[in-house]
């Protein structure tokens, strides 16, 4: 796999999101809903990695919400589930 660029929370509004082939995807349900549950209970932050058309990418910040296609981040930023390679903390 490509060399993950870990750039700020901020930065993820400069990306254009693309979808990652399911066999490269880490996420599962469990796993977005502890990164939801420890933003909320415990203001824990994640480490959220994602592919975009300039390559994948990574942030530290608290996922807020999960909906069925999406994480929300701080400042209501949306990433699609379609393109989470990984969450871990």
């Amino acid at each position: 796999m490509e060399t993950v660029e870990l750039i700020e929370k901020e930065e993820v509004i400069n990306y254009h999101f693309v979808s990652v082939e399911k066999d490269k995807s880490l996420i599962t349900k469990e796993k977005l809903e502890r990164a939801v549950r420890l933003g909320n209970e415990f203001k824990g932050k994640t480490y959220i990695t994602f592919m975009t058309d300039s390559g994948p990418k990574k942030i530290e910040t608290t996922v807020w919400t999960l909906t069925d296609h999406y994480i929300q981040i701080k400042g209501s930023v949306a990433i699609p589930q379609k393109s989470l390679i990984d969450v871990s903390w």
